[in-house]
């Protein structure tokens, strides 16, 4: 009997993800874990780094999936906000970070243009065009 695995690549996977903005952190995020969690490297996000080597097959797989989780997370950022990212080593690190930098920017900039589309009107003190954009 035989089994073929379909090997699909992390480009692959990191093109159906929405690209993060910075104002769509919940959307994004749950993306992510799905995408990582189907290619079997959310090892790094579920599990802090080993402290010691004791168990080399399973450091050897967190670090693997460490290295690909930041890789992929990295891909699906907008090259605007990467710069605004710190570096780290840890893709649990970089995930805490973007969820606090950008998950209260997330739901407080949409009620806010929410309210502001539903409130604002035409006061003719510009064009119509201009109003509109």
């Amino acid at each position: 009997m035989c089994i073929y695995i379909a090997v699909i690549p992390l480009h692959s996977h990191a093109s159906s993800v929405t690209m993060f903005n910075g104002l769509n952190f919940s959307e994004w995020h749950e993306q992510v874990q799905f995408h990582l969690g189907v290619m079997d490297l959310d090892l790094a996000l579920l599990n802090d780094k080993p402290t010691a080597i004791t168990e080399k097959s399973f450091h050897k797989s967190w670090e693997h999936s460490n290295r690909l989780s930041l890789m992929f997370m990295r891909m699906t950022v907008a090259n605007n906000i990467k710069s605004t990212i710190s570096q780290t080593e840890s893709a649990r690190e970089y995930l805490k970070f973007v969820e606090e930098c950008f998950r209260s920017a997330d739901k407080s900039f949409a009620g806010t243009l929410m309210v502001e589309l539903t409130t604002i009107k035409f006061d003719g003190s510009r064009s119509m065009q201009n109003h509109i954009i």
